[in-house]
């Protein structure tokens, strides 16, 4: 078996009879063990869960079920809940807890016939971008372990290039999908606030949070969020709509370039990023020059919002119903002080001050209001330039993958990592992240970015870009990057 063959390509040795979904499961398993001390992307391995669902994937193969996900292993980033299977956001605050039911996203990941082999490691409550910031240690960037994956699904990043697991979940508050995709050299799609729920996806900002696909390819992750998606009467905020369509034939789109923020990157990422321009407009796409506004307010914003979201979302925690819980407490005031001091790393505590102190009397209409006004400008930037086209180019990242521990110390730097997917997260727009080339053997991202609801569109235009190119069928024991 190879660790990098695609999902249709395992499916297809599946029905063969070249190995069973039990074997293929095992052999992801031992690789997960073999490489885990190293990249530390896994916080949990579940070996009893994925044996009983490869027997049972192996049973359905048996009676001929054709569902090209059936025996597929799958990894699910550790802030979906899994019944009975320790689900800890990464923070010690949930290190031991065991919800007593799956999320919407693992029930029907597992209904589609995957077969889920652990959780992956993450910053604590998806809050950085680095992965540094978990309870249970950093994660190290196959392309290099001195190197951060990204964050905060840097632990399902890192598993998809290192080859030990073919797809993943992860969210998407800010970037934490697109970033960590995009400095591992993997493909990743943040889809359409609404398009995936978000029952049993244990929230940092509300408003914001979004499950999406991990994988290698396009075509994969095309495959698991159509097992993914759809609406779902459990979460409020689940959009009513149809499943993401396919496009096969090809289809001439116009695409926007946004100039104002290819200027913002290292200029050896621009080129890459120009030389796919290039790669598509040969293809027969139109490219039109365009200007979003707002985008440099926009990480301002955005932790103003998300900050008083994660306020408010981790108020539950505080050491009485369940979680972690500060030993001898002289009294509930000491209880509550202490869980939550012990409980949350330093990143989490940032967050929730920030937050609170947004929403305070006298400071709400200062930040939280006025960042809610930015939030409304820059989507209405977006809606303006969709009226001209139908996706726009953009990068992910500023630079390549930063070296661990290199940002720790001063978070505004950290947080202007997500300068470009921050808009888009604002927005609640899909935006799908792929590989691009590489600099001195870092991969490098782009992002395709869509109007609301139109996953088609980004899926479509991956699926012709990386029929094209290589650079996503590269891994880190290859050569020539």
């Amino acid at each position: 078996m190879t660790p990098y063959a695609s999902v249709k390509d395992l499916s297809q040795g599946l029905r063969n009879g070249d190995f069973t979904s039990r074997e293929l499961v095992q052999w992801h398993i031992e690789q997960i063990r073999q490489f885990n001390d190293e990249l530390n992307c896994f916080i949990t391995i579940d070996e009893e869960t994925a044996e009983n669902d490869a027997k049972r994937a192996d049973e359905l193969l048996a009676e001929g079920d054709s569902r090209v996900l059936v025996g597929i292993p799958i990894a699910h980033k550790d802030l979906f809940c899994t019944q009975g299977v320790r689900t800890t956001c990464g923070s010690r605050m949930l290190a031991e807890f065991e919800p007593p039911y799956d999320a919407t996203v693992v029930e029907k990941a597992r209904r589609a016939g995957t077969v889920a082999v652990g959780k992956t490691n993450m910053d604590e409550f998806a809050m950085g971008s680095s992965n540094e910031t978990s309870y249970f240690g950093a994660v190290a960037n196959p392309w290099d372990p001195k190197r951060s994956p990204g964050g905060s699904s840097g632990g399902a990043a890192s598993a998809v290039a290192a080859g030990l697991v073919p797809i993943a979940t992860g969210t998407d508050t800010g970037g934490s999908i697109r970033q960590p995709a995009g400095f591992c050299g993997i493909t990743g799609l943040k889809p359409t606030y609404g398009r995936v729920s978000r029952y049993g996806m244990i929230a940092f900002a509300s408003s914001l949070d979004q499950g999406g696909p991990m994988g290698r390819s396009a075509e994969d992750i095309g495959l698991l969020l159509n097992a993914m998606e759809g609406f779902d009467e459990r979460d409020s905020t689940s959009a009513n709509t149809g499943p993401t369509e396919r496009r096969d034939e090809f289809k001439p789109y116009r695409i926007g370039y946004p100039q104002n923020l290819l200027s913002e990157v290292k200029p050896e990422i621009a080129e890459h990023i120009d030389s796919a321009r290039r790669v598509l407009e040969k293809q027969g796409h139109s490219i039109v020059e365009i200007s979003l506004d707002h985008t440099e307010v926009a990480v301002a914003a955005y932790y103003v919002i998300s900050g008083a979201e994660a306020s408010a979302n981790l108020a539950r925690f505080d050491g009485v119903r369940y979680g972690y819980r500060a030993l001898s407490p002289i009294n509930v005031n000491d209880l509550y002080c202490r869980s939550r001091t012990e409980g949350f790393g330093l990143e989490v505590k940032r967050r929730i001050l920030t937050g609170t102190y947004a929403l305070s009397v006298g400071y709400y209409e200062a930040y939280y209001a006025k960042a809610q006004r930015i939030r409304r400008l820059v989507k209405e930037s977006f809606e303006s330039a969709f009226e001209r086209v139908d996706a726009i180019l953009a990068p992910v990242t500023p630079t390549t993958a930063f070296e661990t521990g290199s940002l720790r110390d001063d978070p505004v730097t950290m947080y202007q990592q997500d300068t470009f997917t921050i808009p888009v997260s604002l927005a609640g727009l899909p935006a799908l992240s792929l590989p691009c080339g590489f600099i001195e053997g870092l991969p490098i991202g782009m992002q395709v970015i869509a109007p609301a609801f139109d996953e088609a569109t980004v899926l479509h235009l991956g699926r012709l870009f990386q029929g094209d190119t290589d650079w996503h069928l590269r891994h880190p024991n290859s050569v020539d990057q």
